[in-house]
């Protein structure tokens, strides 16, 4: 088992597969995909060794993040690689829902079984400005898709101050009938977001504070869950998360780890630096590298100090798929 020098164990990895995304979010890459480097991003091969390692140490969740994992034309084999993995029990993919409803079946065929979409509003006008794409409907056509083969779906909203409050009223309403967990999500500061940050952060405190008023009731974490507090109510098929990076212990519960499209391993989503794995991702290499993942742990602080304005090496959340 992969543990740190604080006892914390990582059953789950957040493997991104590429950089590149199709949508321009205000919050995250307002002026679209820049290619600023090359694109040796992993191939299935090296994505297939690196699972099996991590699986091997006690990972038993994958998360395919990226930018948009749906633009690697082979996502559906490397879905099927990680549900083949020996200890890999749960196989998730978040996407912004561009493919889903055409790509769903066979990513379904292939072993997911968890999928989260990003949707940051249920207004038309309003998702169109923060993604620029006018998607709405093709997304949502995705997320009733989903639901109807009977896989656990998240839908993931970041919060901002020119929309959120209308988005949490329409989602209690969609709520009711739609089994899905909806997960608000502070803006968080990246190296190259500061003045949208100041002038959009929202602090999720008030609307936990609506919710335990409302009558939902505290949802208790599986260890494989993601940092959200979750709600629940008797009232509602769905549920609401939160996810509150900038409150006091936020990383007390950290368990996961994540690896770049590029083959480096990220200690924590704020770390300064990826730290290169891709040297030892050929056949054969398999117990050097899970020597090196043991080693690197080391190095893990207790927190992201994300509160103190340090933002690391991300640059924008495209990089590691946040």
């Amino acid at each position: 088992m992969l543990q740190d020098n604080f006892g914390r164990r990582f059953h789950y990895l957040r493997l991104s597969i590429t950089e590149v995304c199709n949508f321009r979010c205000t919050y995250c890459l307002p002026e679209g995909y820049q290619c600023d480097g090359d694109r040796d991003f992993l191939s299935l091969e090296e994505i297939t060794h690196l699972v099996q390692a991590f699986a091997a140490l006690g990972t038993s969740k994958i998360r395919l993040t990226g930018g948009e994992p749906s633009l690697r034309k082979d996502l559906s084999q490397i879905i099927e690689r990680c549900a083949a993995t020996d200890g890999i029990r749960q196989v998730a993919l978040t996407t912004n829902g561009f493919k889903l409803p055409q790509m769903i079946d066979s990513w379904i065929d292939a072993g997911l079984t968890r999928l989260n979409v990003s949707l940051d509003s249920l207004d038309p006008r309003q998702f169109q400005a923060i993604t620029g794409h006018d998607k709405l409907s093709t997304v949502l056509s995705g997320i009733d898709k989903a639901l109807s083969r009977r896989i656990s779906v998240k839908v993931n909203s970041v919060l901002l101050k020119p929309y959120s409050e209308g988005m949490l009223n329409q989602a209690l309403s969609w709520l009711k009938d739609n089994p899905v967990t909806l997960r608000l999500i502070e803006l968080m500061q990246t190296g190259d977001n500061q003045a949208f940050f100041n002038a959009n952060h929202l602090s999720g405190q008030p609307i936990k504070n609506r919710l335990l008023a409302e009558g939902w009731i505290p949802v208790v974490r599986d260890r494989t869950a993601g940092p959200a507090q979750e709600f629940s109510h008797p009232g509602y098929a769905g549920r609401i998360g939160l996810i509150m990076p900038y409150s006091r212990n936020f990383c007390t519960s950290c368990n996961r780890l994540r690896v770049s499209a590029k083959g480096n391993l990220h200690l924590c989503l704020f770390a300064d630096k990826g730290l290169p794995l891709k040297h030892l991702l050929s056949q054969g290499q398999g117990d050097a590298l899970q020597a090196r993942l043991r080693s690197l742990l080391a190095d893990k602080q207790a927190s992201h100090w994300l509160d103190k304005g340090y933002t690391g090496a991300t640059q924008q959340l495209a990089m590691l798929g946040g």
